[in-house]
C-alpha cells in the first residue's frame, strides 16, 4: 500500500469517527402525530354519526312493524344520538390514555410573551 492509500485510508476513519460522533449528540427529530390524531378524529366521527344512523334504522324499523310513524324514527334519533355521544366520550378517554401511556403527561405550552392589542 502507498502512503497516499494510507493517509487516505485513515481520513476515511477519521472522517467516519467524527460523522458518528456528530450523528450520536444530533437532537431526534420529534414524531410526526397528524397522522394517527387524523384516524383518532375519523374514529370519533365514525361513531356519532354510526350511533345516530343506527338509531334512524331502528326506529324506522320500529314503525314500519308498530305503524307508529314519525314516532319511531324521532325517538331513535334521539336514543342513538345519546348513545353515540356516550360512546365518543368513552372512546376519547380510551385515546386519551394511550395518547398519556405513549407521549407521558401533558405538558402546558410555555407563556406567550407578546401581547395581543
Amino acid at each position: 500500500m502507498t502512503p497516499d492509500d494510507e493517509m487516505r485510508d485513515e481520513a476515511l476513519r477519521n472522517l467516519s469517527a467524527r460523522a458518528g460522533a456528530l450523528e450520536a449528540r444530533a437532537v431526534p427529530v420529534p414524531q410526526d402525530y397528524g397522522v394517527k390524531a387524523a384516524g383518532y378524529g375519523y374514529r370519533l366521527l365514525g361513531v356519532l354519526l354510526g350511533g345516530l344512523f343506527v338509531g334512524l334504522g331502528f326506529g324506522a324499523a320500529i314503525d314500519v312493524l308498530a305503524r307508529t310513524q314519525p314516532w319511531g324514527m324521532i325517538v331513535g334519533v334521539l336514543v342513538g344520538f345519546g348513545v353515540s355521544i356516550w360512546m365518543a366520550v368513552g372512546s376519547a378517554r380510551k385515546m386519551s390514555a394511550d395518547l398519556e401511556r405513549e407521549l407521558g403527561p401533558a405538558r402546558d405550552l410555555p407563556p406567550d410573551d407578546e401581547e395581543d392589542d
